[in-house]
């Protein structure tokens, strides 16, 4: 039988079903493709461990008190009072504790845009044209950045790492968990999505406008979407066409292109930066047209005026607390954003996209939450706290792994010493896949990056 009848006779089309040669998001031969830059993240040894007589903060919006929660093999055990502790346990005493779910900023640049800030360590934005969607940011991020362990110091377990926003497509996004490593694989969320970083608005047309270079305008971002979308399109029916036997000639691949087709078969999430709530409505008609959908909109100073709309279309709103002002499609920021989001029942995420900012995002959610009851939105911890870590973990495509505490999830947990609402809170203890990974009153559990150790001196002055 032909290879092409034996196609149509399996599903008709390719879509279908799985095809006889693979694709070019898929291409196992392909030098570009995932399985070629593959996570190597081994979680850190651990034993058991029981955390007692604490507040605990689940992430799906339960509060527990006087409870307890038992960490083993790097999942989450059990949650709830009253539970005893394995002989081989480790007990911690979690008297006037708060325990929550480790945070994840899903908008971080760590890595890629390193301490200390020099030109050196500038590689955030691919500024070589307005649609670099064949970059990754994986082959950018620097282990050693300082700013990782400063991150886990204020309770951050995982971390997506996005380029900059420079371009209308600023390229692909990679997940890390917030480990001391060598590399950038020994840091990857093992099967974590890729995301893709795009942008609207002031970033794009400025830079380009002073280039005197597409895309001028915000008319010019809408069309360049829409033109690199439509080549995606004609690039994937070549693909498939080859791959069904209706051409014989294996197509060229195309870095840039491959990446959109990943994103209109739904394997990469759509981060996109955008501000103002009238662009965002034009993304998500964007997103209708050629059939992906949008994950996250990032920075979104004016969501609360479309609270509904992205309700209804389930997309996330990852922002700051209180920023604003700072351009001009900033000036609508509110400091109620994100509980006016809340109150439409729209997902909110607060992000950092600061190298300081996510050393202390317990304060900035507890801003938005203040915010909000200022207002009159009485928003409790256990729901702020999805701020933080279930509903970044949504947008990341890993809220079936982790961001809650809940039994068999990994064991991704902080404990403060107080509320972690509270100013002056610190992370007490933050365990990553059930290891102790940070402690503040042991120095040992205090890891600091090899830049950081070549350059201080142990006894306290600089080299």
């Amino acid at each position: 039988m032909p290879r092409s009848a034996t196609v149509v006779l399996c599903c008709g089309i390719l879509a279908a079903c799985a095809a006889p040669r693979p694709g070019p998001a898929t291409d196992p031969a392909a030098p570009g493709s995932p399985e070629h830059f593959p996570s190597t993240y081994e979680p850190l040894p651990s034993t058991p461990v029981l955390i007692t007589n604490a507040t605990i903060l689940t992430g799906d919006g339960k509060r527990l008190d006087a409870a307890s929660i038992l960490l083993r093999d790097g999942r989450i055990e059990a949650v709830g009072p009253n539970l005893r502790a394995p002989a081989d346990a480790h007990v911690v005493d979690g008297s006037g504790k708060w325990v929550t779910p480790g945070i994840i900023d899903n908008h971080s640049h760590l890595g890629v845009y390193a301490t200390p800030a020099v030109a050196a360590h500038s590689d955030g934005n691919e500024m070589s044209g307005p649609n670099t969607a064949e970059v990754w940011a994986e082959h950018a991020v620097w282990p050693q950045d300082p700013g990782f362990d400063a991150a886990r110091a204020g309770g951050v377990t995982t971390m997506q790492v996005l380029p900059g926003s420079a371009n209308l497509f600023g390229g692909r996004t990679v997940t890390l968990k917030n480990v001391p490593a060598r590399t950038t694989q020994a840091m990857k969320f093992p099967g974590a999505p890729q995301g893709l970083k795009m942008a609207c608005g002031e970033n794009p047309k400025r830079l380009y406008g002073s280039r005197q270079a597409f895309p001028m305008t915000r008319m010019g971002d809408v069309a360049g979407y829409r033109m690199a979308f439509s080549k995606a399109f004609d690039y994937r029916e070549k693909w498939r066409a080859w791959a069904d036997g209706t051409v014989t000639a294996r197509p060229d691949r195309d870095l840039q292109l491959e990446t959109l087709v990943a994103v209109l078969e739904g394997e990469i999430l759509v981060h996109h930066h955008c501000y103002r709530a009238d662009e965002m409505a034009q993304v998500l008609d964007v997103a209708r047209e050629f059939g992906y959908r949008v994950s996250s909109f990032h920075h979104a100073t004016e969501a609360y005026k479309i609270g509904d709309l992205l309700a209804a279309s389930d997309v996330c709103a990852s922002i700051w607390a209180d920023w604003w002002g700072f351009k001009l499609e900033a000036w609508d920021g509110i400091r109620e954003n994100a509980a006016l989001l809340h109150a439409a029942g729209a997902c909110v995420v607060v992000h950092s996209d600061s190298d300081t900012g996510i050393q202390r995002l317990n304060q900035e959610a507890a801003k938005a939450m203040a915010s909000g009851r200022n207002m009159g939105i009485d928003i409790d911890e256990g729901e702020a706290i999805r701020w933080l870590t279930a509903n970044p973990a949504r947008t990341l495509g890993i809220a079936d792994r982790t961001g809650t505490l809940v039994p068999g999830m990994m064991a991704d947990v902080v404990v403060w010493d107080g509320n972690p609402f509270s100013v002056y809170t610190r992370a007490e203890k933050v365990y990553i896949d059930g290891a102790l990974a940070y402690d503040r009153s042991d120095a040992a559990r205090q890891p600091k990056s090899d830049f950081m150790l070549g350059i201080i001196e142990t006894t306290g002055g600089l080299q």
